[in-house]
């Protein structure tokens, strides 16, 4: 993709992360939230369609409930959520409001995701929504997430939403001008990456951490790009504080980081591979690799040398080759009880094993996707 084709997108999400919205943790921004709003407000005049997820709720409360840094503590944590969420809402509606555009909260968790039905929920509420003309502000519940179900950081959160609603591009706005060969900060030398395949394997060591006001990184954004082209939806890397950076990235200006998608997966196995929680790690040989790889076939219990964890029939789980390196995510047919009896072996032997017949497949092909 071309930098001028990005006029042709027409459905964009858009995530701004803590640092931006709360001037680096001194409560809200408010010309940077004036400046959001002017820019979203020129791109939907262009007949752009968008989604806001919004990082900014804990940063907000820390400032406001008089916290000298992030909490540790999760009830702490959940606290500044709740009473940073009332005042970045707030201060979107202030915004907005006088350029017409009406916002609607959009609060998840992990869990909404992972859950199927739920998933296709969230998605039917986004689209009409976006169809009505409302700008949905998106960001994670932290109020009752926890470790287990909590996404971990917006990036991932705007990658899954982009899956979700079928956007075109993700944009991610961030205080760094986009991904480097290299840490700036450290090295004068490094030089800023313009555009690269998103599942280039080669990025991974480019990126850098993040910073102590948000949880997200250089290497959570790149994530995000991966999990983004899964849906042919390209993304962005750029700096929120350049000037009208969303209306010149729209003109098609060399800014940030293009990462741009290469194959388009079905809607099933965006799902599958968006998810998160893994409840067991699957260990293959290179056979089953190579079946899975170049064949696009099921898994079979006999490619299986080992496994960890303890997951129920129809539990996500992680499949890995020799090395350890993740090949591919499914819903195992199995319980990992059941495998522990027939991995390794042929699927003929399945029912004499178990004393009850079974599906052949450990992982059927129709629910495994390849990372």
């Amino acid at each position: 993709m071309q930098r001028s084709q990005i006029q042709n997108k027409k459905r964009w999400v858009i995530k701004v992360g803590s640092a931006l919205l709360t001037n680096d943790g001194a409560g809200l921004h408010a010309p940077m939230l004036e400046a959001l709003a002017q820019q979203i407000a020129r791109l939907k005049e262009q007949g752009i369609e968008i989604v806001l997820v919004s990082s900014g709720s804990i940063a907000a409360g820390i400032s406001q409930l008089g916290f000298s840094q992030r909490p540790e503590k999760l009830n702490d944590l959940q606290a500044c959520a709740a009473v940073g969420q009332a005042a970045l809402i707030r201060a979107y509606e202030a915004v907005f409001q006088p350029k017409q555009i009406k916002i609607a909260q959009i609060l998840l968790t992990h869990a909404d995701i992972a859950h199927r039905e739920r998933y296709l929920n969230a998605r039917g509420a986004l689209l009409r929504l976006i169809e009505l003309g409302v700008l949905c502000v998106v960001n994670e519940n932290d109020t009752v997430a926890t470790d287990e179900i909590c996404f971990g950081d917006n990036d991932s959160l705007g990658a899954l939403v982009a899956n979700l609603i079928g956007a075109d591009l993700l944009v991610i706005l961030t205080d760094q001008d986009g991904l480097f060969s290299a840490d700036p900060r450290a090295n004068p030398d490094a030089k800023l990456i313009e555009h690269a395949l998103a599942n280039d394997a080669s990025l991974k060591s480019m990126a850098t951490e993040g910073s102590s006001l948000g949880r997200g990184g250089m290497i959570t954004k790149l994530s995000a790009a991966q999990i983004a082209s899964r849906s042919g939806c390209d993304t962005i890397i750029a700096n929120g504080r350049e000037e009208r950076i969303l209306t010149r990235l729209f003109q098609g200006k060399n800014l940030g980081t293009l990462l741009t998608a290469k194959d388009r997966v079905a809607s099933k196995k965006q799902w599958l591979a968006g998810q998160m929680h893994i409840a067991g790690v699957i260990t293959i040989d290179q056979g089953a690799e190579a079946v899975l790889k170049e064949s696009g076939r099921s898994l079979l219990p006999v490619g299986v040398l080992k496994f960890s964890g303890e997951f129920k029939r129809g539990e996500l789980v992680s499949c890995v080759n020799e090395s350890g390196i993740e090949i591919a995510r499914g819903l195992s047919n199995y319980h990992s009880n059941e495998l522990e009896k027939i991995k390794g072996l042929p699927s003929a032997k399945i029912a004499s094993l178990l004393g009850y017949g079974g599906q052949d497949e450990l992982i059927h092909r129709d629910n495994l996707v390849l990372i």
